[in-house]
């Protein structure tokens, strides 16, 4: 497992711009939501807002028009010059299909912030599954669902073909939202993307069901993949928390994770959180002391959250002393943290 650092120059309002080894993209959006644009390989990055830490895995180039899953295929795309790749030129335009020519047209918007017409000319690629990507998770950051639903439903219904087109002109598209509060995944154009996007898209509407069916899609999919088994532990818990057999299926799911990574870490805190459900109070605080043995690559917001289900834990034990000096931690950090200053008595009612 590898660790890689971005550097984020700001450029304006909503934009940066990121350094890498490798070279150089643009992102825009507000924060919990970002698009990329640049000339990248196929990876899955896994990051935490507000500290600059990404965990990423790189994957094996694909063939042109075959997605992740190896199904379907396309005929081959003809390179497009680098010069021509978000401007086309009178004659370029002359010979780009419509569609396509509104996929470009849509991600130069994008690239000048200008997200409304961005969407317009995205509606007008929707039937292209990388236009119906994009149109979706941008329909998405703007809070209109069942628009958003209904375009990651094509692209999810043409998944081999994603990616194609973005691949013909040299872009690199990837959206990110948190996963939980204290993680964010970053997805590219692929059918793993596509669900978790429609997972969010669910869980936001309210949908338990059809959220918890994406997930389970994805996990039959990649059942190591520890966004999915994350994704499934916070949905589970936040429909119906503290329920014992919602309880079990979390310790279930979570089984041995490790604690390489904050993903680790993150699953971690709700395996303990599933186990303070079913009373089992040892293994719990035990549990968090794992996750609590490395700190120095975690969020601050993901360590408070481990410390304080440790307080939560050592009440539960009795262990009063051990609790108050945990919650005394963490309202020294944060002292709006939670419900901590009322445990400690320090709230005004």
């Amino acid at each position: 497992m590898a660790f890689r650092f971005f550097r984020r120059i700001r450029i304006a309002p909503g934009v940066t711009l990121n350094l890498t080894k490798s070279g150089g993209s643009l992102s825009f959006g507000p924060r919990g939501m970002k698009f990329t644009l640049g000339a990248r390989g196929k990876r899955a990055t896994f990051g935490i807002p507000g500290t600059g830490l990404f965990y990423t895995t790189t994957f094996g180039n694909r063939a042109p028009g075959k997605g992740r899953s190896g199904t379907g295929s396309l005929p081959p795309n003809p390179a497009v010059r680098r010069r021509d790749r978000l401007t086309m030129g009178f004659f370029q335009r002359l010979v780009t299909p419509d569609d396509e020519e509104a996929l470009v047209d849509g991600c130069r918007e994008l690239v000048h912030g200008n997200e409304e017409r961005a969407l317009q000319h995205l509606i007008r690629a929707a039937h292209l599954p990388d236009g119906a990507y994009l149109a979706g998770f941008l329909s998405l950051q703007k809070g209109r669902l069942e628009e958003a639903e209904r375009y990651l439903k094509i692209a999810a219904g043409r998944h081999g073909e994603l990616g194609s087109r973005f691949s013909k002109y040299g872009i690199s598209a990837v959206m990110s939202f948190p996963i939980t509060d204290e993680v964010t995944v970053h997805l590219e154009p692929d059918l793993r993307g596509v669900l978790l996007g429609l997972a969010e898209i669910y869980q936001r509407m309210g949908r338990g069901e059809d959220a918890f069916a994406c997930l389970e899609r994805l996990r039959e999919l990649e059942p190591e993949d520890l966004v999915v088994r994350l994704s499934l532990a916070e949905l589970l818990w936040d429909t119906r928390p503290g329920d014992p057999e919602t309880c079990r299926k979390i310790v279930t799911l979570a089984g041995e994770p490790g604690n390489d990574t904050p993903v680790h870490a993150a699953l971690l805190l709700y395996k303990a959180r599933a186990l303070r459900g079913l009373g089992l109070l040892e293994a719990a605080r035990e549990t968090l002391s794992e996750a609590l043995r490395r700190r120095k690559d975690r969020p601050d917001d993901l360590l408070r959250a481990l410390r304080y289900e440790r307080a939560l834990v050592y009440e539960g034990l009795g262990h009063r002393a051990r609790a108050r000096t945990e919650l005394e931690k963490i309202y020294a950090e944060d002292p709006d943290y939670e419900d901590v200053a009322h445990r400690l008595g320090l709230d005004s009612t």
